[in-house]
């Protein structure tokens, strides 16, 4: 008897839709001595399931110019898209597979960062690291708000690794 309320259980779930499985990859980078200097950047790559949108972008957060005066305080900050050359030669750290609706959060954070008033960069409290830092927590990573590693992105994400025991390189 047993047996046959399991497959009959079985039968009946069957016919129900099965949870769509999210296509949108969110994979966090470093890149070592840039252009310019150490960046960190999200990558998101699939497609939506809602939409059947394909996706293969990229975000990061940096000044708009390099200069000097980012050492001396707050300069316009700018999210940027970096070119496929680039993102081949960072480092990828780790990935995590987003549902649409973590997707449309992460836009949204996106457009967030993209209209922040005024000088929006600053080198020690919203530079690139902060930026993949925010992404991390909003797609429900631990992240250590008090880390010494602002400015150092390949340790910043071996770090949140770490405190996310699930995540494989």
């Amino acid at each position: 008897m047993f047996r046959y309320c399991v497959l009959l259980i079985f039968a009946i779930l069957s016919q129900f839709p099965a949870s769509v499985r999210a296509e949108v990859v969110a994979t966090f980078y470093s890149h070592d001595f840039g252009e310019n200097f150490p960046h960190a950047f999200v990558r998101l790559k699939g497609k939506v399931d809602s939409t059947g949108e394909a996706v293969d972008t990229n975000y990061g957060f940096t000044a708009v110019n390099v200069s000097p005066a980012i050492l001396m305080g707050s300069v316009k900050g700018i999210v940027e898209t970096r070119q496929a050359h680039y993102v081949a030669a960072s480092q990828p750290h780790f990935s995590v597979q987003l549902s649409d609706a973590e997707y449309i959060r992460f836009m949204a954070f996106v457009e967030k960062w993209r209209n922040l008033p005024g000088k929006s960069y600053h080198l020690g409290r919203r530079n690139c690291v902060h930026f993949a830092m925010e992404a991390a927590a909003l797609l429900g990573l631990s992240v250590n708000r008090q880390s010494r590693y602002f400015k150092k992105p390949k340790t910043f994400l071996i770090e949140v690794m770490g405190l996310n025991k699930g995540l494989k390189p």
